[in-house]
Formats: structure tokens, C-alpha cells, sequence
């Protein structure tokens, strides 16, 4: 019952396979993302940028792509996978996905964390003749980032689990793993050890990111 056919370099690739995901579509998830939390906060009624315009097209598309369980989404685009990266199937195709994804959960939840910025800073801000810009960016940013971090670590742990639902269509990582050697073949091993992995990655980036976050917020 605890014998495997899964070899350590095959455990070890997949682990690998699963950070090379997740730190990707982090990154870039974030590119997209921050600046869309910051139009939201900017660009809705009574924010520094105001345009009900903007605001009003891109608060519902973020709400219609998160709206969309992943696994979904994940077949959905199938079509654009191919056209980016000429495949469907792999750590490279489900890194695309996992991008459209994340990116407006970013986005929203960098949304909330701004706003939980005392509007008196930002009204001091502008009482100075502070720009649009230097309130952004000297301002509303460096109150929030306490709460961004804490952010962008609940992003990374959905990202995790995002990643193991991408094993469901071949895309590499533990949760390939789990779904090929452990659900397909019957390997509580592989099974076991893929939960135990998942549960050391999440505990591990809470914690840092609580400690992270705690200690900025001393300052």
C-alpha cells in the first residue's frame, strides 16, 4: 500500500515544475494586476482620477473573469493557449491561464487594500497641492503596503491551489502528479506526499508573509 512507481526526480521535477508556475504567473499576474487595484481606487467615484467611464469597464470585466471558476477558464481558453504558446498541454500552456486569472484577483484585492488607506491622508495629500501622481505614489501606496503584501500572499497560495487544478489537463506540477499517478493509478503514496507538499507551501508563504507584513507595519 505505501510502495510508489513515482521516482524522487520525478517528485523533485514537479515540484519545480509547480514554483516555476506559480512564481511566473505571480509576477506577471502582478504586473497586470497592481495597476489595475490602483485604477479601481483612482478611477471610482470620489477618487483622485475620477472617471466613472473607466471605472464602469473595468469593474465588470474583472467581476466577469473572476466570476469563472478556474477549471472553467481553463478550457475556455484553450484556443488562446495555443495561439500564445503553441500548446495546450504543459507548465508553459498553464501558465497563461493561470495569468488571466490571477490578475484581476490581484487587481481586487489590491482595490480593498487601498481602500482601507485613512481618506485623511489623502485629503491632507491633496490640501498640499500634492498631484494625482505624488498622491499615489507618496501617499496612498506606502500606507497600504502592509496590507498589499498580505495581498499578494492570499494571490500566491490561490495561485497553489490553482496550479494543482491545472494537473487535471496535463499541466505539470504536484497536482499532475497527484491526478496521473495518484487518482489514475492508485498511488496513496503520490497522493500523500502531493497533500503533505501543498500544505508546507501554503504554511510556509503564510508565515512569511505574516512575519513580512508585521514587521513594515512597525514602521
Amino acid at each position: 500500500m505505501m510502495s510508489t512507481t513515482v521516482t524522487t526526480d520525478q517528485f523533485m521535477q514537479a515540484i519545480m515544475d509547480t514554483l516555476y508556475m506559480v512564481g511566473m504567473s505571480l509576477f506577471v499576474g502582478s504586473l497586470i494586476g497592481i495597476p489595475i487595484g490602483i485604477l479601481l481606487v483612482v478611477t471610482r467615484p470620489g477618487g483622485v482620477l475620477e472617471s466613472k467611464m473607466l471605472y464602469a469597464i473595468i469593474n465588470p470585466v474583472i467581476n466577469i473573469v473572476r466570476s469563472l471558476p478556474f477549471i472553467i477558464l481553463l478550457v475556455a481558453i484553450i484556443p488562446f493557449t495555443r495561439l500564445i504558446v503553441q500548446t495546450s498541454i504543459g507548465t508553459s500552456a498553464a501558465i497563461v491561464p493561470l495569468i488571466i486569472y490571477i490578475a484581476p484577483y490581484i487587481g481586487r484585492l489590491v482595490e480593498n487594500s487601498l481602500l482601507e488607506v485613512n481618506p485623511g491622508i489623502l485629503e491632507a495629500a491633496e490640501a498640499m497641492g500634492a498631484t494625482p501622481f505624488q498622491v499615489i505614489w507618496y501617499f496612498l501606496l506606502p500606507e497600504a503596503v502592509g496590507s498589499l503584501i498580505l495581498s499578494l500572499t492570499t494571490a500566491t497560495i490561490g495561485l497553489i491551489g490553482a496550479t494543482a487544478m491545472a494537473g487535471t489537463v496535463g499541466g505539470g506540477g504536484v497536482g499532475d502528479l497527484a491526478i496521473v499517478y495518484g487518482y489514475q493509478r492508485f498511488d496513496t503514496v503520490v497522493v500523500i506526499a502531493t497533500v503533505v507538499v501543498l500544505i508546507i507551501f501554503v504554511q510556509g508563504i503564510q508565515s512569511f508573509g505574516n512575519i513580512l507584513a508585521r514587521k513594515i507595519r512597525r514602521y
